[in-house]
């Protein structure tokens, strides 16, 4: 007999839970749908550039703005408004592909919207889930969303690729628009008893407290920093060094292998993290973090392929648990009225310094050599994810709530 985990048992939980599911795979096919759709539609790889920037930038611009939102009014009707926001943009951008309509100006402006209602998005799906699971539960529940979105994400991207070659790319992104139209109505099914306090302030005093929360929480803003570090050092060198030197130095089957392994490392970790627990959360996800630069560093020794495989697999289990570890250690110990804010800090702050990497990448391969390059950053990136663990404020925290 199946035993249902005891988050879901939770009638609170479970249609969240559902509707995020759903969302997640239409995003893991989004990308890729997307991507062909486009690259079909008009032949110019430029115009795939456009796109996906539209649709980034003003994710980055309007999170301090969703974040001072979502605490701000009920993070569900967030969720809500924004699922058929979403579900109106990717439609729309479906409607055209299939329909032979094609411009990339207004592909693009709808992209632009999709990235502005996201920025509203994220920072409420991070702070709603203590309100929909009990507090005891949360590393539970952290675990659970973990572990499917990683199982989905290895399946969309592939259901995408088959429904693009079977009917083309419209319907592909039509299908991700239809997902996210599913998750409303499970998110309308969402009883949420409590919900941020009102408040009299303007939006610009809701993101000028949310940078006085972060900075009133050391531990948070310590953790911040070193993923603004593991970032820069890792998103730009890995997706470039990684996919050349894995694809040259082992073949180009290789590359798509390391990187299903990588996803398996996570989704076995994810799963883990069910059982395990830690009274100390932080210190023992930076101790993992220790893992993380391990591939970087196995391809910059030029390591055997099986060596390969293996530091990636380790590193999938770090990086889970280290993510699982600092959501559940922020969810427990950020006042419920501040915890989109420090969120959507959270990810302005370590996001930004992704492009400064993917900038930095090329100069300093063709100054010292793409192996050198990957293997000093597998070096700093496991350094940097390890750091804060000297900090008292990191060692010390523990899993008890703090009180609203």
């Amino acid at each position: 007999m199946i035993r249902v985990p005891a988050p879901l048992r939770d009638p609170r939980f479970r249609p969240f839970f559902t509707g995020r599911l759903v969302s997640v795979l239409g995003d893991s096919m989004a990308v890729v749908a997307l991507s062909l759709a486009v690259l079909g539609a008009s032949g110019r790889p430029g115009d795939l550039g456009v796109v996906l920037a539209a649709q980034i930038l003003p994710h980055l611009v309007l999170l301090l703005v969703g974040g001072a939102v979502a605490d701000r009014w009920s993070r569900r009707v967030v969720l809500l408004w924004s699922s058929l926001g979403s579900a109106a943009t990717q439609g729309a951008v479906a409607a055209l592909l299939i329909n032979g309509h094609y411009s990339l100006g207004i592909v693009a402006g709808l992209q632009l919207l999709n990235g502005a209602i996201g920025a509203f998005s994220s920072p409420a799906l991070r702070g709603i889930v203590p309100e929909v699971v009990p507090e005891t539960l949360l590393q539970q529940a952290n675990s659970l969303l973990s572990s499917t979105q990683n199982a989905v994400r290895i399946l969309g991207p592939t259901v995408a690729a088959l429904v693009v070659a079977a009917w083309g790319g419209g319907w592909a992104v039509a299908l991700d628009a239809l997902s996210f139209l599913v998750a409303s109505v499970f998110l309308a099914r969402v009883p949420i008893t409590t919900r941020a306090p009102a408040s009299n302030s303007t939006l610009l005093a809701g993101i000028s407290h949310g940078w006085a929360a972060l900075r009133a929480l050391p531990w948070a803003l310590t953790m911040i920093v070193s993923f603004a570090v593991v970032n820069m050092v890792n998103v730009g060198p890995w997706n470039v060094l990684g996919a050349d030197i894995g694809s040259h130095g082992y073949g180009d089957a290789a590359w798509g292998i390391i990187l299903s392994v990588r996803a398996a490392g996570l989704l076995v970790a994810s799963i883990a993290m069910y059982r395990l627990t830690f009274r100390r959360l932080l210190a023992a996800g930076r101790l993992a973090g220790l893992l993380i630069g391990l591939p970087l560093v196995a391809l910059g020794r030029s390591a055997p392929l099986p060596v390969v495989l293996g530091a990636v697999f380790v590193a999938g289990l770090g990086f889970t648990l280290a993510g699982i570890t600092w959501e559940t250690a922020l969810q427990a110990n950020t006042p419920r009225e501040d915890l989109s804010k420090v969120s959507s800090y959270d990810d302005v702050l370590s996001f930004a310094a992704i492009p400064v990497g993917q900038l930095a990448v090329g100069p300093l391969t063709q100054a010292f050599g793409s192996h050198t390059v990957a293997l000093w950053c597998g070096v700093v990136l496991s350094l940097a994810a390890a750091a804060p663990v000297l900090s008292r404020s990191v060692r010390d925290l523990r899993t008890e709530p703090t009180s609203d």
